[in-house]
């Protein structure tokens, strides 16, 4: 039987190409596809070079000091006037773009902080329409009024919170917010309540680090046996010391009951450079990593890509050094409006993250946060994205689009609603294994409902029999 087999085998082999002479011709696979479209591999082209150098306060600056996380973190731009006069005279429309944006800032939940490296990356040849600005400079002409199931918590965090500062909400995993602030403010931020200075919408609690709060969030965690899975965020931990990355994380390891956490953080997104040249802190990431390998616990890092621009050179060289260091990347984007609501813009930003070896793993339904509905796009555009993005690359590389449930029901699949009615824009959702009994409802943004939509959500009396009627309907559906 053995040398039945290994004649077999030989066989096989035969049928491949010889290389007996030079006139011999190599024999020619058929092939099932025809030949790549160039632009599918649109992936892999990063940009390079000095690419900050057309904003005139960045003309000069070589690239040794572009990476330097202490020369961005020093430029980075937390004043509304200093960031319009940055760039002054080169944005498209010129001083009406800049009125504009002043008077957006004035109603904004999320306070100034651009990074230079960020600043850069923005097309100011056309800022009214280029992703990265609709993201973090919010402009007067755009905002449209906030959905009115809106609310400023809307995720229930502080309410499913037992000490401040830590949201316990799944069986077996807690949010810690050790912190509130991050590099840059975005401004679709789901703790608007709480990250960044207050403005002029919005007054926020307070999460600065403190010591003795953080003692009551370990207690806590040590007290419960089921938690097992810690997400540490904020704010952001890439604004946390080198020595407070590295307490936090000994900390949560050493205690039996935690198995797997996660850093989150912005920052790979928006200021690479850390990662590059901060070398204390990619240490103590590290050493908390190999410390989690050495105790069988997982430890991961996870971030924020939105929009494939937001990949450059410096990127991929960051998510190399990660990659050497053993650190592994998931990334979380928001879906949002102009930003990345399109198959084509989602399937490369996909394929782009792969390409730096950034592991896809969400795509949130864009919360309801205060300030921001003209981002907000509508839970079926999301189910028609999945479906596009869903089959263009290896499925571990393949995110899931989620709703967060307004309320405190957690990450729902988006198209596993009970119901769902295109007219009205109102969704529900359950939580079995995490508020069971409980309804969840997402709102569509009125803006984009069909006239019938529109005309219900104008006459207030309608609001509560429409969320009546799609509570009614999804309890029907159950049956």
């Amino acid at each position: 039987m053995h040398s039945q087999n290994t004649g077999s085998a030989h066989k096989s082999l035969s049928v491949l190409p010889s290389a007996t002479g030079p006139s011999s011709a190599p024999t020619v696979t058929p092939h099932t596809k025809p030949p790549v479209d160039p632009a599918t591999l649109r992936h892999k082209d990063l940009k390079r070079g000095r690419f900050w150098a057309h904003i005139p306060a960045y003309a000069d600056i070589d690239e040794e000091t572009f990476l330097d996380h202490k020369w961005q973190s020093k430029h980075t731009i937390t004043n509304v006037d200093k960031l319009l006069a940055a760039v002054r005279g080169i944005a498209a429309a010129g001083e009406a773009f800049l009125q504009d944006a002043a008077e957006g800032f004035a109603k904004a939940p999320m306070s100034v902080r651009v990074t230079p490296y960020l600043l850069s990356l923005i097309d100011w040849n056309d800022p009214y329409n280029d992703p990265l600005r609709i993201q973090f400079i919010p402009l007067a002409s755009r905002l449209l009024p906030d959905h009115p199931q809106l609310g400023l918590d809307s995720l229930h965090e502080m309410a499913d919170a037992p000490v401040p500062g830590l949201t316990h909400r799944y069986p077996d995993k807690a949010l810690f917010l050790p912190l509130d602030t991050c590099p840059v403010y975005c401004r679709f931020c789901t703790r608007s309540y709480a990250i960044g200075l207050d403005t002029n919408l919005v007054e926020k609690v307070t999460l600065h680090v403190n010591e003795e709060r953080w003692r009551k969030a370990f207690e806590y965690i040590a007290s419960r046996p089921e938690l097992e899975d810690i997400v540490i965020s904020g704010g952001d931990a890439y604004n946390l010391r080198a020595q407070q990355i590295r307490e936090i994380g000994e900390t949560l390891l050493n205690m039996p009951n935690v198995r797997r956490m996660r850093y989150a953080t912005k920052g790979p997104a928006v200021m690479p450079q850390k990662i590059l040249t901060d070398t204390a802190w990619l240490d103590a990431l590290t050493a908390v990593v190999e410390l989690g390998r050495r105790l069988h616990k997982e430890v991961v890092l996870h971030t924020h890509f939105n929009h494939p621009n937001e990949i450059t050179s410096h990127t991929e060289q960051a998510m190399n050094r990660l990659m050497e260091r053993g650190i592994f990347v998931r990334n979380q984007s928001v879906l949002q409006r102009c930003v990345n609501d399109t198959p084509e813009t989602m399937s490369l930003l996909v394929k782009r993250l792969g390409h730096v070896n950034v592991h896809p793993y969400y795509v949130y339904v864009h919360d309801l946060v205060k300030g921001v509905e003209d981002l907000r796009t509508t839970l079926k555009t999301a189910i028609d994205i999945e479906k596009h993005v869903r089959g263009s690359t290896a499925g571990f590389n393949t995110p899931t689009f989620v709703v967060d449930a307004p309320g405190g029901g957690g990450k729902r699949d988006a198209h596993s609603f009970e119901h769902y009615n295109r007219t009205t824009g109102i969704s529900v959702y359950t939580a079995p294994s995490v508020k069971p009994g409980q309804q969840f409802f997402y709102f569509d943004p009125i803006d984009l409902l069909p006239e019938e939509g529109r005309a219900r959500w104008a006459d207030a009396a309608e609001h509560p029999r429409m969320i009546e009627e799609a509570r009614a309907a999804a309890v029907a559906s159950l049956r």
